[in-house]
């Protein structure tokens, strides 16, 4: 008899905790579109593998009433589960209970599972959608934000840590985001923003709506802080899935290597009249990159960002490889301050975790103006040489046409320990363009010339000939050979497969000082 009452009040506790904040604001939180926090685990995890702790855990603030209000789970439900038989540990947060706000004791949750995740080397996913910091609680509430970030700081760099906004995400919540390897929003549903319309509007005058200050298109495409926004919640847990299919558990695993029918030594024929040879006409890189990858599949990092610059993954002959490429038909593929931090951190983190790098090189150069000068574009552009430099996974270097002067030497070139290093035979490796070079080289020869404009398309096709070519740098070792396009996906297969027990280190040292 005493058993079954035990069993009954357990079934009852349990019962409690998966009701949340109860009927009414469940389907509040259906009412605007939204999955609950635990239907959103259950799309994202396979089926029957999340297990869950601190189910019965509440608050302990006694102020304002509190100590009458206590729900089990105190808005964010936590555990472990498998994402395609991968282990991984999430926390939701629950909008029906407190708005998801946090408390003291809804932040321990989470640190509890993110200690877990570094112990076992396992990912981390996080599926935010509070109102922010539980104000009843005070500071309380405040350092449980700080013990979080010093968790995401601490696990940079070990495991993934992946950020899905489905509702708000503002104040210092925002911060633990931004920490994250990854960031994605729903479109229309998120926001992030550290301090809101009605405090923008009465400190700056500013009238702008949460959507317009820091929606999932503001943030894609103006400030960079998101690397993806989707259309809907099944949209982000499908997307979460198929990230997490490119990388390893931790930073001492490498990524699963996925079985493949689409051949090693697959011609690309598709290429070989792809880049025009005219130097000025511009081409989609990403055409090169679907081409390459195993049955075309590439999952592009901030598409809507400083799309100058293209990153993403894909695989070959099934395995993981990020790609950083220029592109020419934006901006003609200058590097700026944008993209230049947007690969940069790309690159760190395939460092981090062990994912080989393609870099596929079109750049003019840096973009020029006073506004990137007073914008930095000195010491943001180091960040993406710096980055480059000093990663130590396999790095494979295409040149598909011009690489020229500084942005050369920043996209992984052979001087900063680049294994290999390939040129189409489109490529164009020099100083500068041969107009520009003309005009310097020749300045006197032009002057004196009975018919200018002649000779200087004269000296233009001379410079062409002897520097805009890949032969010269091939001929100092600098480019390894020069191929055909068609055969591009073959060699980089076999290179890459050459530098699987690649072994490479840095100085010993606590940890560089990047350019930030």
């Amino acid at each position: 008899m005493e058993r079954q009452r035990l069993l009954e009040e357990l079934a009852q506790r349990e019962a409690d905790s998966r009701g949340g904040g109860g009927e009414a604001r469940v389907a509040k939180q259906h009412a605007a579109g939204k999955m609950t926090a635990r239907e959103r685990l259950v799309a994202l995890l396979d089926p029957d593998s999340l297990r869950e702790l601190d189910p019965f855990v509440v608050h302990q603030c006694h102020d304002f009433g509190l100590d009458e209000q206590k729900v089990a789970g105190d808005g964010v439900i936590t555990g472990h589960g498998r994402i395609d038989g991968r282990l991984v540990y999430v926390f939701a947060q629950d909008f029906t209970v407190f708005g998801g706000s946090l408390s003291a004791a809804h932040a321990s949750k989470i640190c509890k599972v993110m200690d877990h995740a570094m112990r076992n080397g396992a990912p981390v996913i996080g599926l935010n959608d509070s109102g922010g910091a539980r104000i009843q609680e005070g500071v309380a509430s405040l350092g449980g934000y700080a013990d979080i970030f010093l968790r995401n700081t601490l696990a940079s760099g070990v495991v993934p840590q992946i950020s899905a906004i489905l509702g708000p995400c503002a104040g210092g919540a925002v911060y633990s985001p931004a920490i994250t390897d990854f960031t994605a929003m729903v479109d229309q549903t998120a926001y992030m923003f550290v301090t809101g319309p009605d405090v923008v509007k009465t400190v700056t005058h500013e009238v702008v709506t949460k959507e317009e200050l820091g929606g999932a298109t503001t943030h894609s495409s103006k400030s960079g802080v998101a690397h993806f926004k989707v259309p809907d919640e099944q949209a982000m847990m499908a997307l979460l899935r198929e990230l997490l299919s490119y990388l390893p558990q931790n930073n001492m695993e490498e990524a699963p290597r996925r079985p493949t029918s689409d051949p090693a030594d697959r011609s690309c024929t598709e290429l070989v009249e792809l880049v025009p040879t005219n130097a000025n006409k511009p081409y989609d890189i990403k055409e090169v990159v679907v081409s390459l990858a195993d049955e075309g599949r590439f999952l592009e990092v901030q598409p809507d960002f400083a799309s100058n610059i293209v990153i993403g993954y894909i695989r070959l002959d099934g395995r993981s490889v990020g790609v950083v490429a220029n592109q020419p038909s934006v901006q003609a593929g200058c590097l700026d301050i944008d993209s230049s931090v947007k690969a940069a951190r790309f690159v760190r983190f395939c460092d981090a975790f062990n994912i080989p790098l393609l870099t596929l090189v079109d750049v003019p150069g840096f973009l020029p103006g006073t506004a990137q000068e007073y914008g930095g574009i000195i010491r943001n552009g180091a960040k993406l040489l710096y980055a480059f430099a000093e990663a130590t996974v396999p790095k494979i270097t295409v040149i598909t046409r011009k690489a020229y002067g500084g942005a050369y030497d920043v996209m992984n070139s052979k001087h900063i320990r680049a294994d290999f290093n390939f040129a189409w035979p489109t490529a164009e490796i020099a100083v500068m363009g041969p107009d520009g070079a003309v005009n310097i080289i020749h300045r006197r020869d032009l002057g004196e010339a009975e018919d200018p404009v002649a000779r200087k398309a004269e000296l233009v096709d001379e410079y062409r000939r002897t520097f805009a070519n890949p032969y010269r740098a091939a001929e100092l070792g600098f480019v390894d050979t020069v191929i055909r396009p068609e055969d591009t996906r073959r060699v980089l297969v076999e290179s890459f497969a050459t530098l699987d027990n690649k072994r490479a280190e840095n100085p010993p040292k606590k940890h560089g000082n990047i350019p930030l």
